[in-house]
């Protein structure tokens, strides 16, 4: 009871941390505004003497906070149900090639069909998000036939690593052929970014990364029994087969549509799950998978928040930001031998 009690208090923790991170993403930015204004906008009244102001909070900073807030968790979730069914805790989006195979996706559609639009009823271009769920689908459909014709997940880890690999030699030579004005967009895409997604993106983009993850609440007691292992899972009567196919597509749609609007992301898959199992010590994945989409959506916000440099007047690269966060973390978990539960 107590041990419940204590993951229960780390998750009040990091939700108010949550919150609180949330709203300085609206208060703080390249452009300083008034605390007060903020909230003046936010109660409708008007800014007279800064009437852009308006358009700054409503337009760009809050659905760039958003867009931090559900890739963050999308991406830690994705992380967490992969390194549960490999039983490895070096499994992630990035390790096992799904992120690359998105990327070839957007790759081929920002390279060489920028113009492509499959549903030109939206305001977005669709293409790029079909793209990257059919680049990731490919990875997974490759990762899953290994699956099944090899036993040894570290093997799979290695073939994922291989994948990942041939997807950068496919991509450098997509951007060896193709026009510097496309190279550009693809590199500046590449950077990875949460303020690309417009006002009217964001439904569609929050409606996707929201049907994945109440899907990922659906796999609680088959990750649970998953995580004892497959052969007890199996003496349980749990469908091994259906529970992998399902978290492979659930992380395959997760992964393509955070990737198609933000960029590749990269590590938030990783170290979110792993500190949150170092934390928590629990195996209990009613209480890991709401920490983890709680901890992934801070990590996100607060990435976001300190690449924003006032002085500079400029931003620093997210995925630079990340990295710096987080291969300090991945550092002090391997040095101190602290024992991740999966």
């Amino acid at each position: 009871m107590h041990s419940k009690n204590r993951c229960y208090y780390v998750c009040l923790l990091v939700i108010i941390a949550l919150i609180v991170t949330f709203f300085f993403n609206l208060f703080y930015g390249s452009v300083s505004i008034p605390v007060w204004s903020v909230v003046d906008i936010f109660f409708g009244k008007t800014v007279d003497e800064h009437p852009v102001w308006k358009d700054i909070i409503l337009q760009l900073r809050v659905p760039q906070a958003v867009t931090a807030l559900l890739s963050g968790s999308a991406l830690a979730v994705v992380g967490l149900m992969l390194q549960t069914l490999f039983q490895n805790s070096l499994a992630s989006p990035d390790i096992l090639g799904i992120s690359s195979g998105a990327n070839i996706g957007v790759a081929f559609v920002l390279l060489y069909c920028k113009k492509i639009d499959l549903l030109f009823s939206l305001k977005f271009n669709l293409s790029i998000v079909v793209a990257a769920f059919v680049g990731a689908l490919l990875v997974l459909s490759l990762i899953l036939y290994f699956s099944i014709k090899l036993k040894d997940h570290t093997i799979l880890l290695v073939v994922g690593v291989l994948v990942t690999n041939l997807a950068s030699s496919i991509i450098s030579t997509m951007n060896s052929l193709a026009s510097s004005e496309n190279i550009r967009s693809y590199v500046l895409w590449g950077l990875g970014n949460f303020s690309d997604v417009s006002v009217n993106e964001l439904p569609f983009f929050s409606v996707s990364i929201l049907i994945g993850l109440l899907s990922s609440f659906f796999l609680i007691k088959p990750l649970n029994t998953l995580f004892l292992g497959e052969y007890y899972a199996f003496s349980l009567g749990t469908n091994i087969k259906k529970v992998r196919i399902l978290i492979l597509l659930i992380s395959g749609f997760l992964v393509a549509i955070v990737t198609a609007f933000c960029g590749p992301i990269s590590l938030l898959g990783w170290i979110v799950p792993c500190i949150v199992k170092m934390i928590l010590k629990t195996s209990n994945f009613q209480l890991l998978i709401p920490t983890t989409i709680f901890l992934g959506s801070f990590i996100a916000l607060f990435c976001n928040l300190i690449s924003v440099v006032p002085f500079l007047h400029n931003l620093i690269p997210l995925n630079a930001v990340i990295q710096l966060f987080g291969l300090p973390v991945i550092i002090y978990i391997i040095v101190q031998d602290k024992k991740v539960y999966i």
